[in-house]
């Protein structure tokens, strides 16, 4: 079948804490579809009804635009391959073990990354032995959703409250000081990276989707060496979880050079202030190329 005839299904929504940021991610990555002449591809608002609706809309490959838990996590991904319907991005496994913080670091441990010191909480145990400052951080979450950054041990509290407001476990983590930098990779490559200067006290949900919060630095100035180091971090951590497709991985770099691996986002935001599409500009990749390109590597690998 000739490709821009293929019915494609645009998966956005869901019912996770991010559906606002999916919805805009999928409009902008269906719009550049039908540019491109995918004339019958459709929106899917990701429900309970979701097989139903793959089956009456007749589709033939989704677009994952799902960002935060039951669409990131492989849930999603595990439906699709028992329908047998080929998807983008990474598979159930890798996408599981990139959407739990905890279980990612591990993997990253083992591939011989660095990350941050952390220990993991829960509503019974709140007692960390980790020295302030700390990043505090639900185990299962994204766009900075449930992140707070505390710099005494009486406000530790209120942070994890508000942390496991998404979850059971809470990721507490050292705060490094350095440079906030992401990586984008594309098909088991490193695509580019940018530098992320939030004019808040961090990096938030708020900094991330409302404009002129944020500078965003292309390429990040770091120096040749450090820049190498810091996206050959990015990559093995990528293949140490197995991830396909895009993706973008997230890291701080120490004032002494060091690249720390946050995480992975295997369903990285495809808004108009996200970062992948800014990283594929910079490499010279249109939106709508970017779109087509994850598109076709989907198809390269099947259900």
């Amino acid at each position: 079948m000739e490709l821009k005839a293929l019915r494609i299904g645009v998966l956005m929504g869901g019912r996770s804490a991010e559906r606002e940021v999916s919805l805009r991610s999928g409009q902008a990555v269906l719009g550049a579809l039908r540019a491109l002449g995918y004339e019958v591809a459709v929106a899917v608002d990701a429900g309970p009804d979701l097989p139903v609706r793959l089956r009456q809309e007749g589709i033939q490959v989704a677009f994952l635009v799902l960002h935060g838990g039951w669409g990131e996590d492989g849930s999603v991904q595990g439906l699709l391959e028992v329908m047998g319907i080929p998807y983008t991005g990474s598979g159930v496994l890798a996408s599981a073990l990139a959407m739990d913080k905890v279980a990612s670091r591990v993997m990253f441990a083992h591939a011989g990354l660095k990350v941050p010191r952390y220990e993991v909480l829960t509503a019974e145990a709140q007692s960390p032995t980790l020295p302030p400052p700390w990043v505090v951080k639900p185990a299962k979450e994204g766009s900075s959703i449930g992140v707070s950054m505390v710099e005494e041990p009486g406000a530790l509290r209120e942070a994890l409250r508000e942390a496991l407001r998404f979850g059971p476990r809470v990721l507490l983590e050292e705060r490094l000081r350095g440079r906030e930098v992401h990586v984008g990779i594309l098909k088991d490559r490193v695509l580019g990276s940018v530098e992320v200067r939030p004019r808040v006290e961090f990096y938030s949900y708020e900094a991330k989707y409302r404009g002129g919060l944020t500078e965003y630095i292309l390429p990040p100035e770091l120096s040749p060496s450090v820049l190498e180091r810091t996206e050959e971090a990015a990559l093995r951590a990528h293949l140490a979880l197995g991830c396909r497709g895009a993706t973008r991985v997230d890291l701080i770099v120490s004032t002494q050079g060091q690249p720390y691996v946050l995480e992975v986002n295997t369903i990285p935001g495809m808004t108009e202030t996200s970062l992948l599409p800014k990283i594929a500009q910079r490499a010279g990749l249109s939106f709508p190329s970017l779109v087509e390109a994850i598109l076709k590597e989907a198809l390269s690998h099947g259900p």
